[in-house]
């Protein structure tokens, strides 16, 4: 199988950053996010390339200007490696390669690469393959023109299947044997499923964007001892406990992977049957980093991947984590409640413990709630407002 320009890239050390400016308000804090991503493969970032264009060069995306003032960059400072804060066509990315004379890569297979990195169980090295060979074989396609002649002299003479049909075909066969395995485990995980919901045992996922401090939430919980860390992608494995409220029951919370802008969709497929144990969940803790001024901005995007799941109406208590990092005002209150009397926003510090009660009082209501769930349709009886502030006093 051919290398390709999404081969490991841990050990590389020295990295340029491209991105172009498009007239998207957003285009600051991709450019940073993408520098969270580089370093948190093991990157060493040397220098950051912007640049505006109204839109991208058809032949290498950044044209030829740009391409010269990278080529200077890479011969100054020996990096060999660039990474594009976009999505490149195998052709670009082939061209600029063979231009910049280094390997060239683009944010979706960076962040597949991050993935590699962190897959520990035996099902996320599996999703994760599934995807990196999905993506590969894309890149087939256009950008690996040396491949496309037939096998040829003595000895070596074929049933006439180019090196490139064979490589398409080997791909083929190992992502059919992955979907296989990936659907076997699948299976497996709705009779688990199955079981919890005959014994009425709340279902809760913790999700969020990237970095949001949802695996320390998730450990301050269940006093687990999952990998915490201010890093993106330190969470890939979906980890299961189960959690006791006092007064009214168990529930089963779940520490799933994070999300970010532009996550690459063969992520999102890869990762379907993990990410159904957040469709399927009662009720969702969306994790939110209020010491980032963007924060809103993540709620949207974390939402259109729930609503991609089929998990946009599953019900959400919002959580503002990392408040000790914050400067709210001192009189804010701790949590909100909705229309309906239920918790929906909490502001908490997972690190500290603070609020902390907040959230076990929300999914006491919700364990409660849930096995009320007919009769109080039926009746029309909603519970009473107490103890907790409207929205706007919380914020």
């Amino acid at each position: 199988m051919p290398e390709s320009g999404m081969e490991k890239i841990k050990a590389v050390n020295p990295a340029i950053l491209v991105g172009l400016d498009f007239g998207s308000v957003m285009h600051k804090d991709s450019l940073q996010e993408l520098k969270q991503l580089a370093i948190s493969a093991k990157l060493q970032v040397l220098t950051i390339v912007e640049g505006k264009r109204s839109h991208p060069d058809p032949t290498t995306y950044i044209g030829s200007g740009k391409v010269n003032e990278i080529a200077q960059l890479i011969a100054q400072n020996e990096a060999s490696l660039v990474i594009f804060n976009h999505d490149l066509s195998p052709a670009q990315q082939r061209n600029l390669s063979l231009r910049l004379n280094c390997n060239v890569i683009d944010r979706t297979s960076l962040i597949l690469d991050i993935f590699s990195q962190r897959a520990k169980s035996h099902e996320g090295k599996l999703q994760v393959e599934l995807a990196q060979l999905e993506h590969l074989v894309t890149r087939l396609v256009r950008g690996w023109t040396h491949l496309e002649r037939q096998k040829g002299g003595i000895g070596l003479r074929g049933p006439g299947e180019t090196q490139l049909e064979t490589d398409r075909r080997l791909i083929k066969k190992r992502v059919k044997l992955l979907k296989e395995k990936l659907s076997a485990l699948q299976r497996q995980r709705n009779v688990q499923r199955r079981s919890r919901q005959r014994t009425d045992v709340l279902s809760v996922s913790i999700v969020g964007y990237t970095n949001a401090g949802k695996s320390t939430l998730f450990n301050k919980l269940t006093r687990a001892q999952s990998y915490a860390a201010d890093q993106l992608f330190a969470t890939l494995d979906t980890t299961t406990r189960k959690l006791f409220l006092a007064e009214s029951g168990s529930a089963v919370i779940s520490d799933t992977v994070g999300f970010i802008r532009e996550l690459p969709h063969t992520l999102v497929a890869a990762f379907r049957a993990t990410l159904e144990e957040t469709a399927q969940a009662d009720i969702l803790l969306h994790v939110i980093d209020a010491s980032n001024p963007n924060w809103n901005e993540q709620v949207e995007e974390v939402n259109k991947i729930l609503k991609e799941i089929g998990a946009d109406t599953i019900p959400q208590v919002l959580i503002l984590n990392k408040i000790d990092l914050t400067d709210f005002a001192a009189g804010c209150k701790s949590c909100a409640r909705d229309e309906y009397g239920r918790i929906s926003r909490i502001r908490l510090s997972a690190k500290t413990g603070e609020g902390i009660e907040f959230v076990r009082s929300a999914l006491t209501e919700a364990l409660i709630e849930n096995s009320k769930k007919m009769y109080e349709q039926s009746t029309g009886i909603k519970r009473e407002i107490g103890g907790c502030a409207t929205v706007q006093e919380l914020f």
